[in-house]
């Protein structure tokens, strides 16, 4: 399903990423009120308003700073760099725990957007402003892998697989590690590496190594 490309077809329709779309099961639609209020009170800080990834994102210089979302129990904003919010009011909610950059302000009452309108243009102002500013979030720092000691034996018998392996994406390597750390013997770790060796020198994840062994 192609994402909506205007913000009159969002309104309408919703975004365009699922079944839903154009339907009252839609979550756009089911909170029209409520996106429509947030929408303005982003208008009154933006200047800069286009549609990305089939909702409404607000930017200042071309750089994305804000985005709305409409989800079925709640709707907001989505802050890119959230994480450099004062947020003294304690309300942003990051996502996940591996979430790094960006927080979430929502919402699921009309009453509640209503009542807290300066509070949310404060943080609209402020999310702007640190972005004019320039500032960046820090990267996150990478996590350091412990390879267990049959990997390690595995790359000194075989310097090409020590080579694959290091080539593969960070998230690969880690899902490896994982799977061949979490058998408790020895032996059984043995024969997972060289079970997924294949695979590692292809460079493909042990995800898509599973799917295509479980064809």
């Amino acid at each position: 399903m192609k994402m909506t490309q205007t913000i009159d077809v969002f309104l309408a329709d919703g975004c365009g990423r699922c079944s839903k779309f154009a339907t009252d099961a839609c979550s756009v639609r089911r909170h029209q009120s409520q996106i429509q209020l947030l929408r303005q009170i982003a208008l009154e800080v933006f200047d800069e308003e286009n549609m990305k990834w089939g909702s409404p994102c607000y930017s200042y210089q071309n750089k994305n700073v804000v985005i709305l979302h409409s989800f079925k129990d709640f709707f907001g904003f989505t802050f890119f760099k959230g994480a450099l919010l004062s947020d003294a009011e304690g309300i942003l909610v990051q996502q996940t725990e591996n979430t790094h950059a960006s927080r979430l302000l929502r919402f699921s009452e009309l009453n509640e957007i209503i009542e807290k309108q300066e509070l949310i243009r404060a943080y609209l102002f402020e999310a702007l402003e640190i972005e004019k500013a320039g500032l960046k979030v820090t990267p996150k720092p990478a996590e350091t892998l412990i390879l267990p000691e049959e990997l390690l034996a595995a790359f000194a018998q075989d310097a090409s697989f020590k080579q694959a392996f290091e080539s593969l994406t960070p998230g690969r390597q880690k899902n490896y590690v994982r799977h061949f750390a979490e058998a408790k013997q020895s032996s059984t770790k043995i024969a997972r590496i060289e079970k997924y060796k294949p695979f590692i020198f292809k460079g493909i994840g042990m995800d898509e190594a599973w799917k295509m062994k479980s064809k």
